[in-house]
């Protein structure tokens, strides 16, 4: 079987699907489903179980021997956490058990690391993952330093050569969107927040640039379509001599203008966009520029297309947010 931790969550739950249409072995999630929506993120999958969190090492030991491989999603994902001791509980404690324990049990290990581990990028958005790399790097937030902390230990395994799982693969995911992400609120991508504006045909807003060097909108990141993530994820199961730490990107940065407005584009209207100060506390953390370096996967043998930007959108819109079922 396979066993998705974080399942019910946005990039969880689309691996879950993808991995049911393979059909080459059971789905496992494990997640805290609680009392909003995010059960319908499943509703359409044919599950083995759902384990709570608290149940999962027990599971593990029950199921030994019958998992091929463990997809490490769960996370507290919020860059506005402050809690730093629930970070550290939840995206490093957690995830060292788990490397542990496919480490010993000879299991596949692919885990959710963070292109907040780059900081604001005055070191570049290159997957370099030697440990000299890695040490140069200064994340903004408890969020980003909590999977840039596993990621340092990973490599402080690989690199001494101590027991590791037989496949391991940290994805530093960029700005993701796509469908399923509704139950995160103001944390879900700047598609899903301007779509409700856009198809009222009203105006939406975008963060004000406070950096000359850019224009208001002029923000750029690399936007990637879930679909694409999901693409490289399936390829890594299929190649499990493929080991590291890689990006999980377009590879090309985009501003937040061109986003919102292929927005109103998918909906055949004209954007209707204005600019609001960046909320102050939050400012001087903001990141101007993201752009994964794609490379060290491509010559690992990825070679698949990415999606464009206008295409992704038009597919999120059109296919899910404006459809009567948005979920996938």
């Amino acid at each position: 079987m396979y066993l998705v931790t974080g399942g019910a969550g946005f990039i969880g739950s689309n691996i879950v699907a993808a991995l049911e249409e393979r059909g080459d072995a059971p789905v496992v999630v494990c997640d805290r489903l609680r009392s909003n929506d995010k059960w319908r993120n499943l509703a359409k999958r044919e599950l083995e179980d759902i384990v709570h969190p608290d149940d999962l090492f027990p599971f593990l030991e029950h199921h030994k021997g019958g998992i091929k491989a463990i997809f490490h999603m769960g996370a507290i994902s919020s860059t506005t956490e402050t809690d730093a001791d629930l970070i550290t509980k939840n995206n490093f404690k957690l995830s060292l058990r788990l490397w542990d324990w496919c480490a010993e049990n000879g299991v596949r290990f692919i885990y959710a690391s963070s292109a907040a581990t780059y900081g604001d990028g005055a070191q570049g958005f290159d997957d370099d993952s030697d440990r000299a790399a890695l040490a140069r790097l200064r994340p903004l937030n408890a969020y980003g330093w909590s999977k840039h902390l596993f990621d340092r230990v990973v490599m402080r395994h690989i690199e001494g050569k101590d027991r590791h799982p037989p496949q391991w693969v940290g994805l530093k995911f960029f700005n993701v969107f796509g469908p399923n992400e509704y139950h995160k609120g103001g944390m879900s991508s700047v598609v899903s927040q301007v779509y409700p504006k856009a198809k009222k045909d009203e105006t939406a807003t975008l963060f004000k640039s406070h950096n000359p060097d850019y224009t208001d909108g002029g923000q750029m990141r690399d936007f990637v379509w879930i679909g694409d993530c999901v693409d490289i994820m399936m390829w890594l199961l299929d190649n499990p001599h493929v080991s590291g730490i890689y990006n999980c990107g377009s590879g090309k940065a985009r501003t937040f203008l061109d986003l919102a407005s292929a927005v109103y584009r998918a909906l055949g209207k004209e954007p209707k966009i204005e600019f609001i100060p960046t909320p102050e506390q939050i400012r001087d953390k903001y990141q101007y520029f993201t752009e994964a370096g794609m490379g060290r996967l491509r010559a690992a043998g990825y070679d698949r297309p990415g999606t464009p930007l206008e295409e992704g959108i038009a597919r999120y819109v059109q296919d899910y947010l404006d459809a009567d079922d948005p979920y996938r």
